[in-house]
């Protein structure tokens, strides 16, 4: 065995005992640490989403949890919202994934805009100017589910999409998995299941899966969205690599497409792969 392969095992085996310890603090400590690990929340972004971000409408979405953890308590999401001309076009909601928040993702906003829908993006508690906190899959969810009906109230008569990215791709087909007015799905770069990516990493091979508490089990849910479903990922994404896309696209139902863009990382595929957007869009959803 190489040197190499020795210090990448011993650094596996030692996340993993950090993870039993762990168990063993507390599985409320547990759980805590793997949604900041996950979500990585707060209000950073970067400076191509600063300046792609300029001139969106600020959107508020307030409502109450029904969560057990914070049942009746009153929360209060930030939006960015870019409309289209036409009152008519289709609207899509747009769920950002980790790390950065919804200013992050305005480039690929205004792609989708350019593509002909009204998008409004949304932060999830915990980032960016929602109410503050630690995020969990149950908390996105919800919030995911709120700016649903806020577009459902606004834009009654409209075509309403879900879009979502990375992270966001299993809070989108959670979503799309509960409701049954949308009028197709988006995925990009996402993935199965926390667990599936997990397995991908160099100790991937160790057996934490029955640790992680905050799953996003996509795979499980994609069969039971309703909806055309469009699945887009990049074959060079080293972050979720292609093929948990391709085996989330093979668990749905038809009419379904998946698109693999050739050169596509997991930060750009939806600028390099617009072309293939377009036509993706048109032969599936008619647009």
């Amino acid at each position: 065995m190489s040197r190499t392969v020795s210090l990448r095992r011993l650094a596996g085996i030692a996340a993993l005992g950090a993870a039993v310890l762990g168990l063993q603090a507390g599985c409320t400590s547990l759980d805590e640490r793997q949604r900041g690990w996950i979500f990585q929340p707060g209000d950073r972004t970067w400076s191509g989403g600063l300046a792609a971000a300029q001139g969106m409408e600020d959107v508020w979405i307030p409502f109450q949890s029904r969560l057990d953890e914070s049942r009746g308590a009153d929360v209060r999401l930030h939006g960015l919202w870019l409309p289209q001309p036409d009152p008519k076009a289709p609207v899509l909601l747009y769920l950002h994934g980790a790390r950065y928040d919804v200013r992050g993702s305005a480039p690929r906003m205004r792609r989708m805009h350019e593509l002909g829908f009204a998008v409004l993006g949304v932060d999830y508690r915990g980032f960016g100017k929602s109410t503050a906190g630690l995020p969990s899959e149950a908390m996105a969810a919800e919030d995911a589910r709120a700016a649903w009906d806020w577009v459902a109230q606004q834009h009654p008569g409209a075509r309403r999409f879900i879009f979502g990215h990375s992270l966001g791709g299993a809070i989108a087909v959670n979503l799309a998995s509960q409701v049954g007015d949308e009028a197709g799905l988006i995925v990009e770069g996402s993935f199965t299941s926390i667990p599936d990516v997990v397995s991908t990493f160099r100790w991937g091979w160790l057996p934490v899966s029955p640790l992680i508490t905050q799953r996003f089990d996509a795979a499980s849910r994609v069969a039971e969205v309703g909806s055309p479903l469009l699945v887009v990922h990049g074959s060079r994404d080293t972050l979720i690599p292609h093929h948990l896309g391709q085996q989330l696209y093979e668990r749905a139902r038809e009419p379904k497409r998946f698109v693999l863009v050739e050169g596509g990382s997991h930060h750009n595929t939806n600028s390099v792969g617009q072309g293939q957007y377009r036509e993706a869009l048109n032969d599936l959803f008619g647009l």
